[in-house]
């Protein structure tokens, strides 16, 4: 694998005119945009769908959940849950299906920029980052372990990337042992690299709390804060199959009473801690995650949670995670597909190639998960951007060239437009009776060429003469001249110092504050 950044060449007045073509469109002449609608792919039938709801509601109310909380027993059981001999929380039918029916929906995901707030309703559908990787992917294929500083690069990244919406958590920093350190300086460190939404995680309520102090500093007070959250906890609130995680129900409680929304994460394995028949796999996690709608709303009626179904996939020949297999596409998808069955803001995963590096096999998995995964109803769609080897890794140089993935995804969530105007009758009559027997200069070639077409940034269509003259560059060479590009230039500075200081001041805060400026 060649890695090695070219020089840059003089570009040529052909560049310079398609440097212009392909300058900033306004939002609403783009050929993509956030949030557009989507549902075309639908791997279950309606029967399919209706099975799967009975069979997750049988399994609450006669398996239900174990290991529950006392703090989460308490909760539940008021709203109506009962606790048997065993230890297990069971779940009745009605009170699944009344809270399903009054949990909270259409609400704004906001960043700290209003630009970038989302709007996760209606099948439309977001693409972000997401994952716990504990090493950086270089670009000659070596991996090491990740840091603060690392995280902070990457969110960077995303500030600068088109297609990716949101910012979550990508990658552990190893340089931090100290838990409390840890979570409060991924939230910190998220939160400073971009205006966009930013998702955490917190092992124990008291780091969330600290978190939730800065938050509210950098709002302008707890008020500012709760009207404009611009973070969202990541929690995986059980552990399959059918278990509630203690540290993590402690922590979904201050979330939701701190006004912050909760994605509710269920991530069991099929194979391994679910079913390996896929319907089987997709039941339990609906169970799970409807578990926990139970739990946020028993807290907080309509409090804003993301219907979490993460249907992860093994290699049954050796248990081993599969994020980049067909299976994982299709259980991601028929989780989008469940969300819209329920109505509610549904996230799910897609683009973990199993893949150690960039390479041919990053690339076809990432796109057979992404097309099917983006045109499914899902709503966000986590761990699109930057994962290699089923999240063990990342790489600052799949993070552009999968922006490039995203994109082409998103002009299949688009579809064709069909109306008089696009069915081109006038046009097509006026080329072929009056003009040049072709339409490479017609006036409608020329006003579609940017708003009906997408382009790549990475990805490469000159000729091979074209290609090679200008350096003969592979799309892993081109995306790390883009890398250093974007952290040469793009240093957030939202947060302003005085509050960056204040904060400084009272947490522990591990990035240094001259790496976040401008040299």
């Amino acid at each position: 694998m060649n890695a090695e950044v070219q020089p840059m060449r003089r570009p040529s007045g052909r560049d310079a005119r398609r440097a212009q073509r392909a300058g900033p469109l306004p939002d609403h002449l783009r050929p993509v945009r956030p949030g557009m609608q989507s549902g075309r792919f639908q791997p279950l039938t309606q029967s399919g769908v209706e099975q799967i709801h009975q069979t997750a509601l049988r399994l609450l109310s006669e398996v239900g959940l174990g290991d529950a909380t006392e703090s989460g027993i308490e909760i539940m059981t008021a709203a109506g849950c009962t606790l048997t001999d065993t230890g297990r929380l069971l779940f009745p039918r009605s009170l699944v299906e009344d809270t399903i029916a009054k949990a909270g929906r259409k609400f704004v995901l906001h960043g700290q920029d209003p630009k970038h707030d989302l709007e996760p309703w209606d099948k439309r559908a977001y693409f972000g980052t997401a994952g716990a990787a504990v090493n950086m992917v270089e670009p000659d294929g070596t991996y090491r372990e990740s840091t603060i500083r690392d995280l902070y690069d990457i969110g960077r990244i995303v500030d600068a990337m088109e297609h990716i919406h949101f910012f979550q958590r990508a990658v552990v920093p190893r340089d931090i042992p100290d838990p409390f350190e840890m979570d409060f300086n991924t939230c910190y460190a998220a939160v400073m690299s971009t205006t966009k939404h930013v998702g955490s995680s917190w092992v124990h309520p008291d780091h969330l709390e600290a978190s939730l102090q800065m938050l509210h500093a950098i709002a302008g007070g707890e008020d500012k804060w709760r009207e404009r959250p611009f973070v969202s906890q990541s929690n995986c609130f059980v552990v399959p199959p059918m278990k509630f995680a203690a540290d993590a129900c402690r922590c979904l409680e201050v979330a939701v009473r701190g006004g912050m929304p909760v994605l509710l994460l269920s991530a069991g394995q099929a194979g391994a801690t679910a079913p390996a028949a896929l319907a089987g796999a997709l039941a339990q996690e609906v169970a799970e995650v409807l578990a926990g709608l139970v739990y946020v709303n028993a807290i907080k009626p309509g409090a804003p949670a993301i219907f979490g179904t993460w249907c992860f996939v093994s290699d049954l020949r050796t248990g081993a995670m599969s994020g980049g297999s067909p299976e994982q596409a299709l259980l991601s998808a028929a989780a989008g597909q469940m969300g819209g069955f329920y109505d509610l803001t549904c996230g799910t995963a897609s683009g973990m190639t199993d893949s150690k590096v960039a390479d041919a096999q990053a690339a076809g998995e990432k796109a057979l998960n992404h097309a099917l995964v983006g045109n499914s109803g899902a709503n966000m769609i986590y761990e699109s951007a930057g994962m290699h080897a089923s999240l063990l890794g990342f790489s600052l140089e799949s993070l552009v060239i999968d922006n490039d993935i995203i994109g082409a995804t998103q002009r299949t969530i688009k579809g064709i437009e069909v109306n008089e105007e696009k069915l081109s009758f006038e046009t097509i009559k006026d080329v072929c009776l009056n003009g040049p027997g072709h339409y490479l200069g017609s006036a409608q070639t020329l006003e579609l060429m940017q708003t009906e077409y997408l382009y790549p940034a990475i990805g490469d269509r000159r000729s091979p003469n074209e290609w090679t003259e200008q350096g003969a560059t592979d799309a892993l060479q081109r995306a790390a001249r883009r890398v250093q590009e974007v952290l040469a230039e793009n240093y957030p500075g939202h947060v302003p110092e005085a509050i960056d200081a204040a904060i400084r001041q009272k947490y522990p805060v591990k990035l240094d504050r001259a790496a976040m400026l401008k040299r």
